[in-house]
This record gives C-alpha cells, sequence and structure tokens, in this order.
C-alpha cells in the first residue's frame, strides 16, 4: 500500500504567459554551446554517422521520456503551490529524505553556472574580438591561435583567469553577470520569457546566415580540390569504415556513454531546471506537446545546425587532422583560424560568436531559476534578496573557476562531477521518484492530462521499466570507464590533485548550503500544508 497525497489544487504564484513563450524558454535553457561545439566534435570524433544510432537510441529510450517525467512532475508540484524541486519532492513523498535529495536539483544547475557563465564570457570576447579584427592574425599556423586562447583563459598559471589580457576576461564575465541577473531579477515572464522570445530567433537567423555561407564554399583552396562542401559533410555524416568496421565502430561503449551524455547535456535533462520551469505552467497546459516541441527544436539546432556549420567548416579549410581536439580547440583555436581564411569571414565569425554567446545566455539564465525559487519558497525571500544571495553564491564559485585556472582544472572537475556524474544520479532518481508516485496507470493520467496529441501508453512502459535500465547501465559502464582509465582518471585526481580536492570541497560546500535552506524550509512548508487542508488517501 503506498501513500498518495492529494491536494486542494492552487494555481502557482506564477504562470508563462503563453506556451509559445515557455517552448522558446525550454528550448533557450537546452540550446548552448554544446549544440554547436561538443555535438559535431562528438559526432566527427567516433566515426561521422555511426555516432548517431547511439545518440538517436539514446533520445528515444533517455530523453525525450525523461523530458515527460519532468515536465509531468513539475506541473503537477506547480499546481499544488511548488516551483523547487525539494519542495515537490517533499510533497510526493511527504519525507525529509526525498526533499535534502532534491537540493541535488538546485545545485546542479546552480554550479554548472558558476563555470558556463565563464565560457559564456569567452564567447562574447571572441564576437568582439573578431568584429574589430584582433582575431585576423594573418596566418594559418596554429600557434598565435593557440597562445591567445591561453592568454585569454589563464590556463598556463593560476590566478591568471582573472587577470588575462588586462582583465578582460573577468570585466566580460562581470558583464555576463548583470545581463543574467538583470533578466532573472524581471521575473518569469518579464525577464525569462520575454527575453527568449526575441532571442531564440535571433539566434537561429544568425546560425541560418553562417550555414547558408558555409554551405556556399564550394572548393575554397584550388590546390586541395578533395576539400569541398561535400566533403566535409560527408566527413561530419557518413559513418567511416576506412579505420574501423561499421559493427565494430558501434561495438565502442565509449561511444554510447558520450552518446547518453550528450542527450542529457543538450535536453537539460537531469538538471532540475524542466521541472522548475514546468512548475509555471497552467494545470491542464498539454505538456507532451510542449515537451515534444521544446525537444525537436533543440534537435534542429543541434542536428540540422550545429552538425552542418562546424566541422563542415573546418574540414573545409584545415582537412581531417584540424576537425579533432577537445571544445575548447574546436571552438575557440579552429573555429577563428577558419574565419580568418574564409572570404567574409569577419563577419561570420562575428555572428556565429555572437549565436554562440545567445545560445550560451538562454542557457545560463536558465540554471539561475531553480535556486531563485528555492530561496523565495523555501526561506520566504523577496526575488531582490533572492536574486542578491544568489548573486553572490555563483560570482564566489566563478572566482573560484577563474582563479584555478592552469589547465582549466577547476572548470573541468565541476564539470565532471556536476555536468556528467551528478547529471546522472539526478536522472534516475527522478525516474525511480516517478514510477513510486505515479505508476504506470496514474503517470499515464497525469502526462496526458489537457494533451492534443495523442501518447501511446507503451511509453509509460519504456519510462518505469527501459528508461531506468538503460540509466543504470550506463551509468555502471561510466564508473567502469573511470575505474579502468590509466589517464585523466578522476577517482585518482581527486586522491592526488590539490586543485581538483579544493574544487571538489567547494561543491559540497554549496550543497551543505542548500541542504541547510531546505531544512530552514520544512517549517514554512509544513505551515502551508496545514493551510491548505491536506488529505492522506492510502491506497
Amino acid at each position: 500500500m503506498s501513500q498518495i497525497v492529494q491536494e486542494q489544487p492552487l494555481q502557482p504564484r506564477q504562470n508563462w504567459a503563453t506556451r509559445f513563450g515557455v517552448i522558446l524558454a525550454v528550448m533557450g535553457s537546452a540550446v548552448g554551446l554544446g549544440n554547436f561545439l561538443r555535438f559535431p566534435g562528438l559526432a566527427a570524433k567516433y566515426e561521422g554517422g555511426a555516432f548517431m544510432i547511439p545518440y538517436f537510441t539514446a533520445f528515444l529510450l533517455l530523453g525525450l521520456p525523461l523530458a515527460w517525467v519532468e515536465w509531468a512532475i513539475g506541473r503537477y508540484g506547480g499546481a499544488r503551490g511548488f516551483n523547487s524541486s525539494p519542495g515537490i519532492y517533499r510533497m510526493l513523498t511527504r519525507g525529509p529524505t526525498a526533499a535534502f535529495f532534491g537540493s541535488l536539483a538546485v545545485l546542479v544547475p546552480v554550479v554548472i553556472y558558476m563555470y558556463y557563465v565563464v565560457i559564456e564570457a569567452w564567447c562574447l570576447g571572441y564576437a568582439w574580438y573578431i568584429a574589430t579584427g584582433k582575431l585576423s592574425l594573418g596566418t594559418t599556423d596554429k600557434t598565435p591561435y593557440v597562445n591567445l586562447f591561453r592568454a585569454f583563459t589563464g590556463l598556463d598559471e593560476n590566478g591568471l583567469g582573472i587577470q588575462s589580457q588586462g582583465g578582460a576576461a573577468a570585466i566580460l564575465v562581470l558583464l555576463c553577470f548583470l545581463l543574467n541577473f538583470g533578466l532573472i531579477y524581471r521575473g518569469l515572464t518579464k525577464g525569462i520569457e520575454r527575453f527568449c522570445t526575441w532571442a531564440m530567433p535571433a539566434l537561429i537567423a544568425c546560425a541560418l546566415i553562417v550555414l547558408v555561407r558555409v554551405l556556399t564554399l564550394n572548393t575554397p583552396n584550388p590546390d586541395r580540390p578533395e576539400l569541398n562542401v561535400l566533403s566535409g559533410l560527408g566527413y561530419m555524416w557518413n559513418p567511416r569504415t576506412e579505420r574501423l568496421g561499421f559493427f565494430e565502430a558501434l561495438a565502442n561503449g565509449q561511444m554510447w556513454l558520450e552518446a547518453a551524455g550528450q542527450i542529457f547535456f543538450s535536453l537539460s535533462v537531469g538538471f532540475g531546471i524542466i521541472i522548475n520551469y514546468a512548475s509555471y505552467v497552467r494545470r491542464d497546459d498539454d505538456i507532451v506537446l510542449s515537451a515534444l516541441t521544446s525537444a525537436a527544436g533543440n534537435e534542429f539546432c543541434e542536428v540540422a545546425l550545429g552538425g552542418l556549420i562546424t566541422v563542415p567548416a573546418a574540414f573545409i579549410f584545415l582537412g581531417a587532422a584540424g576537425v579533432g581536439g577537445s571544445l575548447f580547440t574546436l571552438g575557440f583555436i579552429t573555429l577563428p583560424m577558419v574565419f580568418a581564411s574564409m572570404p567574409g569571414g569577419q563577419i561570420v565569425g562575428t555572428l556565429f560568436f555572437s549565436l554562440l554567446f545567445l545560445a550560451a545566455l538562454t542557457s545560463s539564465l536558465s540554471m539561475l531559476q531553480p535556486a531563485i525559487a528555492l530561496l523565495e519558497e523555501g526561506p520566504g525571500m523577496s526575488r531582490r534578496v533572492a536574486v542578491a544571495v544568489l548573486g553572490f553564491i555563483t560570482l564566489v564559485g566563478s572566482g573560484f573557476v577563474m582563479y584555478f585556472s592552469k589547465d582549466l582544472v577547476a572548470l573541468d572537475t565541476f564539470d565532471f562531477w556536476i555536468g556528467t556524474f551528478c547529471i546522472y544520479i539526478l536522472a534516475m532518481f527522478q525516474v525511480f521518484l516517478w514510477g513510486r508516485a505515479f505508476g504506470v496507470a496514474r503517470g499515464y493520467e497525469e502526462i496526458t492530462r489537457g494533451a492534443e496529441l495523442h501518447l501511446p501508453r507503451w511509453v509509460m512502459y519504456v519510462i518505469q521499466y527501459v528508461s531506468p535500465t538503460y540509466l543504470v547501465i550506463v551509468f555502471v559502464a561510466f564508473l567502469w570507464q573511470q575505474l579502468r582509465a590509466t589517464e585523466a582518471n578522476r577517482f585518482t585526481a581527486l586522491m592526488h590533485d590539490l586543485p581538483t580536492q579544493l574544487s571538489v570541497g567547494f561543491i559540497l560546500a554549496v550543497w551543505m548550503l542548500f541542504g541547510l535552506l531546505v531544512n530552514q524550509s520544512f517549517r514554512r512548508w509544513s505551515a502551508n500544508h496545514r493551510t491548505r487542508g491536506y488529505e492522506v488517501a492510502v491506497r
């Protein structure tokens, strides 16, 4: 017998103004740097088109089902007056354990914001550098571009991330902070929704202009006719079998692991963001179509725009050797070289880094709202106080990332333990919470209430059984890969590397802070529950 808490339905304190607005807001949270840099880099790394099989498998069995789960949990909690994940988790289980675990759904987006806003500032800086001609270095030699990136980010020594380029990096980060917190202070509809309704179309317009220019390059180097648009697209999308056979390439477990991680990061699943955003929709709003539309919009930006711009452009000018490397190498070293060699490259490069900046801004903005909801809903802070408190916390975190800039150790540690490890943990918890609180029958009823699009009932069995099994298998494979790694072993680094230990310690300190805030919220939540007249029905 399970206890199901039934409450008198209450409207959330805030609502999205339009369905189109919430779809664009959720798309904005999902469309980011991963669409235009991380996804093309992974597809090129793992034998081209072979990567798309585990990618779309993860989308169908993990990404989309979990998106529906988070939309449904969020709307269910919002209809009962809760907008924060800890509050919604506690309402679903009537116990403190889930609420404390819900603090992880606040920690994840806040810590990701701390380093994401730094990368956002890099995009803004590079857009300005290209627009003003400071990145027209007049050479195809990679060294000057590498040196500029290392100087701009402070890769060579701790502390230079703040002092680099005459303090320009720190000034740009502060500017991004002002933009983010200025918008979040304006609230849900006047801030987030209004910004996303023009930022997302502007982002897509910039991407389409850049795409048209890339697809009309033909063969820019007459001495190397093999480097043309078609060969660039083929390198990105055709399964390459010269090194590995097609089925041998599919047997790469690491590829399946990274494909699932890309889907998580791309759709903002496991971040705690969708639950918070969905809590502001009305009780009978169609979440089936909204979730599907926002996910499809993100996939369009990722596959049809990001997949057709980044790698083909790099391949046309530099060949296969110029496509490899990390996300930062591709985005901030290789692509500036390409734009410097491209006719009209100054305009195209400015537009490209401008769209990266807009994509990063819509994503970083969404990372702040879950914590704002907790601060308003739990301790009862006003929005002004909540914005100030969160601004201080995240500014300290971003300063930490910029100070420990040597080899980007703090950024990399935050990204692994929060942007990968904790996202898997949170996603698994939400799927099991869904099964415990709802089950197949009640879950189907909750997801499809108000739906104009028919959702087959078998999708619920995918959510109930297939998705958690897939998640566990991927997570176990992920841990096994880490334990066996001889290089870049995260557990070894945690035991021996001081900056890594300090970074993990900082994460734990922020988590403890949010745990204390959740603890302070219990009395307020209990008082509100008594006021609303809870009825507990035993089924």
